[in-house]
């Protein structure tokens, strides 16, 4: 697999570190049943089958932060853009 990266070009995946769903959100630290709703989010997350937007660190590389979207199906690259240009 290989990411476009804004800055430094088409790179092999090997120079990138997954860090997982781009729409993930802690649970708020005030929340009541704070414990079962990390439980839930750490370990009851969605698997989806297609288009997905996911974290990507490019270490090897440049240091950028990214938001892929990747067809986990195919593994097919369908977007990459710095995590800071996406909204919240």
């Amino acid at each position: 697999m290989r990411i476009e990266c804004p800055f430094c070009g088409e790179r092999d995946v090997a120079e990138f570190t997954y860090l997982g769903d781009a729409a993930f959100r802690r649970p708020p630290a005030d929340a009541p049943d704070l414990a079962g709703r990390y439980y839930d989010a750490v370990y009851l997350r969605e698997n989806p089958a297609g288009p997905h937007r996911e974290l990507w660190y490019h270490g090897s590389g440049c240091h950028a932060w990214l938001q892929v979207t990747r067809d986990t199906r195919t593994h097919e690259i369908l977007a990459v853009r710095l995590a800071t240009e996406t909204p919240e």
